[in-house]
């Protein structure tokens, strides 16, 4: 559906693989599948330059409000910034380790 959707704003296959990062057939073929899924065209293929279908418009209408519902779910699910901070243990330097050289020792010259 995000496939659909970015092609539909744009109106633009390679646009709107560009802005999704994705390769342009990977959004040809997404559609392709919601088309052959749903049963009717959303872009009308023999027209000169891309543009949807009544049916297209509708469900862009549609997917658009939808996307926006899930949006703001998703921000009202995320939790409030702070908490309690986690407290450092120790005295702020890694253990010593055997045979590791001492961090404030120099070596000893011959």
């Amino acid at each position: 559906m995000k496939h659909f959707v970015a092609a539909a704003e744009q109106l633009n296959f390679a646009h709107a693989a560009r802005s999704m990062k994705v390769p342009r057939a990977t959004v040809i073929a997404a559609v392709k599948e919601l088309e052959a899924n749903l049963g009717y065209p959303l872009f009308d293929y023999s027209a000169p330059t891309t543009t949807l279908t009544p049916a297209g418009e509708e469900l862009l209408a549609k997917a658009q409000i939808e996307i926006k519902k899930s949006a703001q779910a998703a921000a009202a699910n995320v939790a409030p910034p702070g908490g309690k901070a986690k407290a450092s243990k120790g005295k702020g330097r890694t253990p010593a380790v055997k045979g590791a050289p001492r961090v404030g020792k120099r070596r000893q010259s011959r």
